[in-house]
């Protein structure tokens, strides 16, 4: 058996205890949530960021340079931890673990030997990065995506991400913005560290 808190509609709260150590949340109709006395984590939407940001616009940048992509538009933010505005970063306020996916829309390519990079930052570094090349005769591309995505440790406080791009071409390479396909960074709380 286990100590369940009961909500009814008709007398509210009840408990009944017992000297199990589990811990059971429930309805008038059903238990909803086991807790184990020793581990695991209750977790609820308000206690989950998650984020999705895209570039309004497209973004020219130096070839063969890291750039912080703008991402001037939220399509949510659930706590309010993303800077669409100012430095396009995602600090989350809650400790854990976060699956982030990001990617760079890459245009305005000229030439045959092109490469493409994206990089998921952590308070201004390198964490994850993925890069694409096309080199020789026939295999020019005038654009293309690079992606990457990962799980990175957030501490709640100072931890911060960011989005940059690369792109080495002959010209002013672009980092293409304007839908929630093209140029993009999302992620999410996936588990309390």
């Amino acid at each position: 058996m286990a100590s369940i808190i009961t909500a009814t509609t008709t007398s509210g709260l009840t408990q009944s205890a017992d000297n199990s150590g589990v811990l059971q949340l429930a309805s008038g109709t059903g238990n909803l949530v086991t807790v184990p006395s020793v581990t695991g984590t209750a977790m609820v939407s308000g206690n989950m960021p998650a984020f999705s940001a895209y570039m309004s616009a497209s973004q020219s940048i130096s070839s063969a340079t890291w750039t912080k992509a703008q991402l001037n538009t939220e399509v949510f933010d659930t706590n309010s931890n993303f800077d669409p505005t100012t430095n396009y970063r995602f600090t989350p306020t809650v400790e854990g673990y976060y699956q982030i996916n990001a990617g760079i829309y890459c245009s305005n390519l000229t030439d045959y030997d092109a490469q493409g990079s994206v990089a998921i930052y952590k308070n201004g570094s390198i964490y994850h990065r993925a890069t694409l090349n096309f080199g020789g005769e026939g295999s020019k591309f005038n654009d293309f995506l690079t992606a990457v995505s990962g799980v990175i440790y957030l501490n709640g406080s100072s931890d911060y991400i960011e989005l940059y791009g690369r792109i080495t071409a002959v010209g002013t390479p672009q980092i293409v913005g304007g839908t929630t396909s093209d140029s993009f960074m999302n992620g999410c709380l996936i588990r309390r560290a």
